[in-house]
């Protein structure tokens, strides 16, 4: 099955400026998410991508932008199911002052059971994601065959719910992952588990490039990009 190479959309003016965005329209890249995405070409280069999946909104698409300039062959895809939770009337607020409403110790301790106003409930994001997954996992595989890489752009929360599905992690569990903008998260599907490659990886990537030596299914590229039992 393929390897997914998941992306956190760059810094925005609302992780800046302390906003909880959720799907509020019109977020975009900062200056210093607009450099992070201008360096992901670079440390994605050698990656062979199958395609591009990402969220609807701006500060996703925007953190794209260089990479398909870079790629111009890339399929891109938008897929709503990969899109920030919907934190319905909590959004455009600030985290500051969310941080006194009762609802935020369940959604820090037992997000499971955490529904937003006026919004969804986490484990229904956690769902949606899990199955846009699956779903990609087997379109690649078909069209691009089991060794594929692709990539998907989208939230923190969306992310982590990917991270705990991987590891056989309840989602109350989830707030203990922490992927920062623009940080590279890599899951590694086969039959039976997925492994977690890189979580949260803000540095270099060369080590996921497959070696030109590599052999045929699951052998010498597993162990590029790090597929093994005891990937870190």
């Amino acid at each position: 099955m393929p390897t997914l190479i998941l992306v956190r959309h760059g810094r925005s003016t609302a992780n800046t400026s302390g906003v909880l965005a959720g799907r509020t329209p019109g977020v975009a890249l900062d200056e210093r998410g607009a450099a992070q995405a201008a360096a992901l070409p670079a440390r994605l280069a050698g990656i062979p991508l199958a395609l591009a999946v990402t969220s609807p909104l701006q500060r996703c698409r925007e953190s794209l932008g260089p990479l398909l300039a870079a790629r111009p062959g890339l399929r891109l895809e938008t897929d709503e199911r990969i899109t920030e939770c919907d934190y319905g009337d909590w959004s455009g607020r600030k985290l500051a002052e969310l941080a006194d409403e009762p609802l935020m110790e369940t959604v820090q301790q037992h997000p499971s059971a955490a529904a937003f106003p006026g919004g969804e409930p986490m484990r229904e994001m956690q769902a949606r994601a899990v199955a846009a997954v699956r779903d990609w996992n087997a379109r690649v595989e078909e069209t691009s065959g089991a060794e594929a890489c692709y990539l998907m752009c989208s939230h923190g929360d969306l992310i982590k719910s990917l991270v705990a599905d991987a590891l056989g992690m309840h989602l109350d569990l989830f707030q203990r992952i922490s992927v920062e903008p623009c940080s590279v998260t890599v899951i590694r599907y086969t039959r039976l588990r997925p492994y977690l490659v890189r979580l949260g990886d803000t540095g270099d990537l060369a080590s996921l490039v497959p070696r030109e030596d590599a052999g045929g299914a699951g052998g010498e590229r597993d162990a590029a990009i790090g597929g093994g039992a005891g990937a870190a």
